[in-house]
């Protein structure tokens, strides 16, 4: 974050300082705007998922589960600086809200799809497990970014293993 100022955002931008300043008070406030866009289209690709896999069950969802974090990897390489933005994000405590607030909508959303085939698990139970699964997985897509000793596929696969137990043993949690 130290190294992104204004005036090369304008740059790359091919924008003036005045046009960017007047939507944008500072550096922050456009990576902000970026890293909801990035989270927006990922949210897509979720919602999508949810809907393809929703009335095969839990253990559909488990089973696809390296499709989705492929998915989620490719919009965010797709996106222009949107591997840059990622790692934004998580480089400053004035822009971990936009990060926080996603992935709770995500956790939310999963919520949702999951509890439809738990009726013996609280939803409290069930956020709780898809939160701490929502954040590994973004984790790993981070991963992809900046782990250059293993490989892509690995990564992928190992995650969506790791994913798919854990979403699995809801069925037999009892907590």
């Amino acid at each position: 974050m130290e190294r992104i100022s204004t005036n090369l955002i304008c740059d790359r931008a091919g924008v003036t300082p005045p046009a960017l300043y007047y939507y944008f008070t500072d550096k922050f406030e456009v990576i902000i705007a970026l890293g909801q866009r990035l989270m927006d289209r990922q949210n897509e690709a979720l919602v999508r998922w949810i809907e393809r896999y929703a009335e095969a069950g839990l253990e559909a969802y488990a089973a696809n589960t390296e499709e989705l974090l492929r998915e989620t990897a490719e919009i965010t390489e797709a996106d222009p600086g949107g591997v840059w933005v990622e790692r934004a994000l998580h480089s400053s405590p004035r822009l971990e809200h936009v990060r926080i607030e996603s992935h709770r909508y995500v956790t939310d959303l999963l919520t949702n799809a999951f509890a439809r085939h738990l009726p013996g698990l609280s939803r409290d139970r069930i956020w709780l497990r898809v939160r701490m699964l929502v954040e590994y997985g973004y984790m790993a897509i981070e991963m992809l970014h900046a782990e250059d000793g293993i490989a892509r596929e690995t990564i992928l696969a190992e995650t969506a293993k790791m994913q798919m137990l854990a979403t699995l043993d809801l069925i037999h949690d009892t907590a």
